[in-house]
């Protein structure tokens, strides 16, 4: 016998909200946290949604000022991912209403989180070898986010990892939602890190043709065109998000989770597979007993990417036609990797429960004109379905689907 999942309770942090009120108003109004940013050089990128000047300390103080001490204290010796990871965790549980965390579970999402602070680290010990902690033991695992997330929230029933390259927070709710729907565990917390990324990683991004390159004729905000024949590539995001999941609720929900599915492309490579993506959506419906007709709105991955973008423009046109609304968050707070997920589910429950759809700011010409995608003005919508689809390097697709 399966159980009911709720997300009971939620946070979110990125360039344009620190909150969920916050989260909703920007995406009501379309507002973009792209900016210049001050990247190096080596990267070949200058535009990015970034977390700046991000502190523990500050955000506790505006936030959760009687957990600050707590929250310092256990993230002391972390990297930007767990410092991130242990705020938005604590401002999750509080906003479920969780009080038995004993016997909570974890799973933080994503793999190779701290690669800016893995070079920072390598390159002060290649200068100077005995400058380098001895906690750098843990720092350089993804596993010190889950300690330090135990720690700062005193969660402390079952927790793991679970990498899945950009569908990494989209794979790790629906690990999160098997364990709430089997009876597993009562409370599951999934957490999704900020992505701290090195010039290496940037560069990388940007020599393959996934991100968008510097354009001094464009203003930073613009870079990011998801569905736009113009599309010239994503925008890198730092953001972190937590949600609750739950059978029982003390709270409002947020959102149900009434299906989820995941596949792979069986093939290794960069190369979005439409085919792929079609059957993780097809498999997430089937799982909530719904036919793509009854879907009202689909937040899709739509990174910007030349081929990514006409892959999934082609794999959303199989199963669902032109029906569903379509858009995508990250022009708003860019490509957040392994946290996108997260960011675009909250999105999307935030969607749900407002009723409205937001704008897609820089989409002038649609890649597919059969498509419903929303342009730069936001629309009014009573969604009561939803999908929230995700895709990764490696052949990983997954989508997960809402309702209200």
């Amino acid at each position: 016998m399966t159980r009911e999942v709720l997300i009971t309770g939620a946070s979110v942090l990125n360039s344009i909200a620190e909150d969920l009120d916050g989260f909703t108003g920007a995406l009501r109004e379309g507002r973009s946290g792209v900016r210049a940013a001050d990247l190096p050089a080596e990267s070949r990128t200058g535009a990015a949604a970034l977390l700046d000047g991000f502190s523990v300390a500050a955000w506790a103080q505006r936030h959760l000022p009687d957990a600050a001490e707590r929250l310092e204290r256990a993230t002391r010796r972390s990297a930007l991912p767990g410092k991130t990871a242990a705020c938005v965790a604590e401002a999750a549980l509080r906003s479920a209403g969780i009080e038995d965390r004993e016997n909570t579970a974890l799973i933080v999402a994503g793999n190779n989180l701290a690669l800016g602070y893995h070079a920072e680290a390598l390159r002060g010990f290649h200068d100077r070898p005995g400058s380098l902690r001895p906690s750098h033991v843990l720092t350089h695992l993804d596993t010190d986010v889950v300690g330090t997330v135990s720690q700062a929230t005193g969660v402390a029933g079952e927790g793991w990892t679970a990498g899945a390259a950009s569908a990494s927070s989209t794979v790790a709710t629906i690990l999160g939602a098997r364990l709430v729907a089997a009876g597993e565990v009562d409370a599951c917390l999934v957490v999704a890190p900020v992505t701290e990324l090195s010039a290496a990683e940037l560069r990388a991004f940007r020599d393959s043709g996934a991100m968008a390159a510097p354009d001094e004729e464009l203003e930073p905000w613009r870079l990011c065109r998801p569905f736009d024949a113009q599309r010239r590539g994503f925008v890198y995001g730092q953001g972190a998000a937590a949600i609750v999941l739950e059978s029982r609720a003390r709270v409002r929900p947020m959102a149900a989770i009434a299906g989820w599915g995941q596949r792979l492309d069986a093939r290794r490579g960069t190369d979005p597979n439409p085919a792929g993506q079609a059957a993780a959506l097809q498999a997430a419906l089937a799982s909530a007993r719904v036919r793509p007709d009854e879907v009202d709105y689909v937040n899709a991955h739509g990174t910007g990417s030349p081929a990514g973008d006409t892959a999934e423009a082609h794999a959303l046109s199989v199963v669902f036609g032109s029906a569903p609304l379509i858009n995508s968050t990250k022009p708003l707070v860019g490509h957040c990797l392994t946290a996108a997920g997260l960011q675009e589910l909250i999105a999307t429950a935030l969607q749900l429960r407002g009723g409205f759809v937001h704008a897609n700011p820089n989409l002038r010409e649609p890649v597919d004109e059969t498509l419903s995608l929303v342009g730069p003005t936001a629309r009014t919508a009573p969604i009561r379905l939803a999908v929230s689809h995700s895709v990764a390097f490696s052949g990983i697709n997954a989508a997960i689907v809402l309702h209200s």
